[in-house]
């Protein structure tokens, strides 16, 4: 009797302290939980379920909703499926459970018993005051309905892992970046990130901001860490650029013990090829929200961010606020109902064309986040009855989370991540294509005789009714889409330089297509070089191949009609000098007459023979051509007798040359008593 009585108090006392240890699981994972660290939650939730004996039902049912949370937020779907089922089996399932499995079924491509749970959920949800959630349940009922179909019919696009980028842990939000799209930034959680603490939120490490770099030969490099300040011991990534590239805004979530991480939008600026340690960009002074997944719009104006603060309209929304400068953001407004909902809107972009693409898990979609798309002239106002929301169809989407896309240029391919086929829920960078026709015009503005102009502007105005202002890149180059059967006018201009204009007309193509257009500007200040004009030997017979140059002379003067200039000649130093004088005036006069010839006003042209007595000065760019010249050089005869002989013949072609300087630039803009009669044109003026 002895032996059962304290066998019996054994089994008491083991029960209590299995009680007791289950309760200690419950507190430690609620402190986790109100914290946001989903993963330690989980762990202490997991310990608590098994320590709950199988009687008490209640009690069970209630600890597996709180890991089926978890599980849910760390995107392990298996495991929040057996845990939402176990919830109803214990028959503690509330309004939104059955909300929660149809979402968990729906990014496990089980859309069959998604419907079921769907419309157990709007069942549920009628009878609540719930709306928002409701809306969710509708919305997924019809998601569960249709995806089967949407991943039935496919579309145009093709999706491939690009195993180079990733890593066993995390890799996401894929950013293009460089004057080429030749570099790679992305986030990751990968061993190579920085600090040795494992987040509590997600069991892995804190994400950091990696790059991969394209080669001469257009091949990715292996991912590299960023050497300078912009990652730290915390949660960076999902970053972007403004448009010139000099500014990089990030997420960074700071870490706390003992309250939530509030992420927040960052600002690091580039210096040389560094990148400074990132300072916080205030877009409000609400301090209990979280600021992410910054996106800027093309022309560099507006910032679209991913916020929880109050005024939404339900989960996390897309917001947009002005940049007043690289560092100061302006009154914050709601993107809209047509993009947000009471579900989540996330990961905001750009394509260069200014569509906004994001993804959400509040539209009807195929499961989990879902990318969508508004076209450009639906965004401003983004006005329900006129804007249109896009999906883009399978297998872009997929039943997974899919999010965080970059351009390559304008034409539809580039880079995505995405969490499809991964058990634990890790997101992989995926590359994506659309053979969509894409036709675009590139140009280069550049000092003519010398280097890109990353100061200049170019106009475009087409008989559509286009009239848009193009900024060029610190490399001078500009890209623009342009549209089929469209007559363009584009001008290059440059404080300093004279305009130069280019023409193009637009045909119907079968493939995507570029224009390749050159805006070589002449520089008011100084002699500019006129290449490919021939005379005959010892005359001033200008030879037939010359025409072209003069015609691009012709139009240049056409197209700054308030410009005269002096038009001179120059020979190298053999020979007398008077004759050397006669000869380049008289050569000199010779492209005046064609110019005459062709239309050009007598009075806008001076000719003027110099003969040897202006030998030419070498420009930086002349210089890294012939490796014996260096910049500032002048070829006078006493410098070419010092050279070997064999560097005589080039010195004397150089100086051998035909130029042109602007003498003025007010002809024609003012009679006879200094009073204003016309203006400079600036800009084209679109064709009839």
């Amino acid at each position: 009797m002895r032996k059962i009585v304290a066998t019996i108090y054994v089994m008491v006392f083991a029960l209590l302290m299995v009680g007791c240890g289950a309760d200690q699981a419950m507190k430690k994972g609620d402190k986790y939980m109100a914290i946001g660290e989903f993963y330690d939650a989980a762990d202490q939730y997991k310990k608590a379920y098994a320590q709950t004996p199988n009687k008490e039902k209640n009690t069970r049912g209630q600890r597996a909703k709180r890991l089926a949370e978890c599980y849910r937020r760390l995107n392990q779907t298996n495991k929040a499926i057996t845990a939402y089922k176990n919830v109803i089996r214990y028959k503690q399932a509330d309004s939104l459970t059955h909300l929660r499995l149809g979402q968990m079924y729906m990014r496990n491509g089980n859309y069959k018993e998604a419907a079921k749970s769907f419309a157990a959920s709007v069942d549920s949800l009628k009878l609540t005051v719930d709306s928002c959630n409701l809306r969710l349940a509708k919305a997924g009922l019809e998601s569960a309905q249709k995806a089967p179909q949407w991943k039935k019919d496919g579309s145009a696009y093709t999706v491939k892992k690009a195993d180079l980028f990733n890593s066993r842990r995390d890799d996401y939000s894929p950013m293009l970046a460089g004057e080429e799209n030749d570099q790679l930034f992305f986030t990751s959680t990968r061993n190579q990130a920085q600090g040795d603490e494992y987040s509590g939120i997600t069991g892995t490490k804190n994400a950091d901001i990696f790059y991969s770099q394209k080669d001469e030969k257009g091949k990715w490099g292996k991912p590299q860490t960023i050497d300078s300040e912009l990652n730290s011991a915390y949660d960076e990534g999902a970053c972007c650029f403004s448009p010139d590239g000099k500014t990089m805004y990030l997420t960074q979530c700071a870490s706390d013990p003992d309250y939530p991480r509030y992420a927040r939008i960052m600002v690091s600026q580039r210096s040389d090829a560094a990148w400074s340690k990132p300072k916080e960009l205030i877009i409000s002074h609400d301090t209990l929200s979280s600021f992410a997944h910054p996106a800027v719009s093309p022309d560099g104006e507006w910032l679209y961010f991913v916020s929880d603060i109050s005024g939404g309209m339900g989960g996390l929304d897309i917001w947009k606020c002005r940049l007043l400068n690289p560092t100061e953001a302006g009154y914050i407004e709601n993107a809209g109902p047509i993009v947000n909902t009471p579900g989540d809107e996330m990961f905001p972009t750009f394509r260069p064309n200014g569509d906004l693409y994001f993804s959400s898990n509040g539209h009807p979609g195929m499961g989990g986040l879902d990318i969508y798309y508004i076209a450009a002239k639906d965004i401003s106002g983004l006005s329900p009855l006129t804007a249109h929301l896009s999906h883009p169809g399978f297998p872009l989407n997929s039943q997974a989370d899919d999010f965080g896309m970059t351009f390559e240029g304008k034409l539809n391919q580039g880079y995505f991540c995405s969490n499809r086929g991964d058990l634990r829920g890790m997101d992989h960078i995926y590359s994506f294509f659309n053979p969509e026709i894409v036709q675009t015009v590139k140009g280069w503005v550049y000092e003519q005789d010398g280097y890109e102009l990353p100061a200049a502007q170019v106009y475009m105005v087409g008989n559509d009714g286009t009239n848009i202002k193009l900024s060029v890149r610190s490399d001078g180059s500009f890209t623009q889409e342009i549209n089929p059967g469209v007559d363009y006018v584009l001008l290059g201009t440059c404080k300093g330089y004279l305009n130069h204009q280019e023409q193009i007309r637009v045909e119907p193509v079968t493939k995507s297509e570029e224009y390749v257009l050159q805006f070589p500007l002449a520089n008011i200040s100084a002699p500019v070089l006129i290449e490919n004009i021939f005379y005959d030997f010892n005359k001033a017979t200008l030879r037939p191949e010359s025409k072209t140059a003069l015609d691009q002379l012709v139009q240049l003067l056409n197209e700054n009609p308030n410009v005269t200039i002096e038009l001179s000649a120059h020979t190298d130093c053999r020979g007398s000098d008077a004759y050397n004088e006669r000869l380049s005036q008289q050569r000199a006069e010779s492209v005046v007459n064609y110019l005459i010839a062709n239309g050009i006003a007598a009075d806008r042209l001076t000719p003027k023979g110099y003969g040897e007595s202006n030998p030419k000065k070498i420009k930086r760019k002349v210089a890294e051509k012939y490796e014996f010249l260096k910049e500032g050089d002048v070829l006078t005869e006493e410098f070419i007798a010092a050279l070997p002989e064999e560097q005589h013949e080039q010195c004397h072609q150089m100086n051998r040359r035909t130029e042109f300087k602007v003498l003025r630039t007010t002809y024609g803009m003012f009679d006879k008593v200094g009073r204003l009669i016309q203006k400079p044109a600036t800009e084209p003026q679109p064709k009839d």
